[in-house]
């Protein structure tokens, strides 16, 4: 009879929500996730495709499941992991949120899992620091106006981290399809003692929220853009952390185009840019066009990385008055990086359960 000799008893940590909102207490999400960054632009990283799996819900919305396994050397030597993350369009209609999924991280040497932990909270918190790494590289000086598209978890996110990181800022618009949701949190952060002194404002339509702002998130679920260049002020950096907000002639009349991984990218099927690579509208940063699309003369050629903008390899912003697109695809390797960092405070500070294999 087969007894599994070979598999000694060891033990799996799992991290819940409460165990990684404790163990990030004094991380520096954006250092962490600067460091990851530049890390990458180096070459100092494993970044596969991720696997993507989609189906309709019995209500008829898009539900998916993606699976992002990535590595990342960091001071404490190889951090490997994977982050499945799933999520439904109609959660919100559900009043739960879009996401929510799990983190494996690695034993490198064995290669067996060694943490498990909740992934929303790494995931939205390392998406909102990519956006403060940009908005500190890219925005304008001083940054003093912001427009937050969606008024979900990740909307959230991105308040209480810029919040802390940008300390010229003064005031907030916000913006939902639901006026319902955005009212209820511009009550939110009028209430809170860290929003104190700066305006909270909710627009009643899109074009408005934006017309002033210096950095506009898109933090929403739409999968059909909306969102026309003239609508924004000279030297606005759009920070697109969701899908399709921006339509493409938005991107066409950018004077400044960066994503955070070419590949990752121009591989994808769905989001926008990956789309128009696909139409010929979009040039790869080499200048070259997709090998099946038709070329058009005019299409707009992506400037480069985040991480080649903070090693000095690739342009930044040229003027206040240029109009930037930062469109990152989002990296399994700050989602390791963060993972990691929580993952190591919180063994420090004792927490997680100890589960047996």
């Amino acid at each position: 009879m087969l007894q599994f000799e070979e598999y000694p008893d060891t033990e799996l940590v799992y991290l819940s929500r409460a165990d990684v909102r404790l163990g990030s207490t004094g991380i520096d999400v954006v250092g962490v996730v600067r460091e990851a960054i530049t890390q990458h632009a180096k070459g100092l990283t494993l970044l596969p495709d991720e696997a993507y799996m989609g189906w309709r819900t019995s209500d008829g919305f898009d539900a998916r499941s993606l699976a992002m396994p990535g590595g990342i050397r960091t001071e404490h030597g190889l951090e490997l992991g994977l982050k499945v993350i799933n999520g439904s369009l109609g959660n919100p209609a559900r009043g739960v949120a879009r996401s929510q999924g799990l983190m494996m991280l690695f034993d490198p040497e064995l290669a067996w899992p060694r943490v498990v932990m909740e992934a929303a909270w790494v995931s939205a918190f390392r998406t909102a620091a990519v956006t403060a790494v940009g908005a500190l590289a890219l925005g304008v000086r001083p940054l003093r106006r912001l427009a937050v598209l969606g008024c979900g978890t990740l909307a959230r996110a991105h308040l209480q981290l810029l919040s802390e990181v940008l300390g010229d800022l003064e005031a907030i618009t916000l913006y939902d399809i639901d006026p319902e949701r955005s009212r209820a949190l511009a009550a939110t952060l009028t209430a809170d003692p860290d929003f104190a002194g700066r305006e909270i404002a909710v627009a009643p339509d899109a074009e408005l929220s934006v017309k002033d702002a210096e950095l506009v998130v898109t933090a929403t679920v739409t999968t059909q853009g909306y969102l026309r260049p003239e609508w924004f002020a000279p030297g606005a950096l759009i920070a697109h952390v969701s899908l399709d907000d921006l339509l493409p002639e938005a991107v066409a009349a950018a004077g400044l185009v960066v994503v955070d991984d070419w590949g990752l990218v121009s591989h994808d099927h769905r989001r926008l840019l990956g789309r128009m690579y696909r139409e010929g509208t979009l040039r790869a940063p080499d200048g070259s066009y997709c090998g099946t699309a038709t070329p058009d003369p005019a299409a707009r050629q992506v400037d480069g990385t985040l991480g080649d903008v903070l090693l000095g390899t690739a342009p930044g912003r040229t003027s206040d008055s240029e109009l930037v697109v930062c469109n990152p695809f989002g990296m399994s390797i700050l989602d390791v990086a963060l993972g990691g960092a929580i993952a190591k405070a919180a063994q420090a500070q004792g927490l997680g359960a100890r589960l047996a294999r």
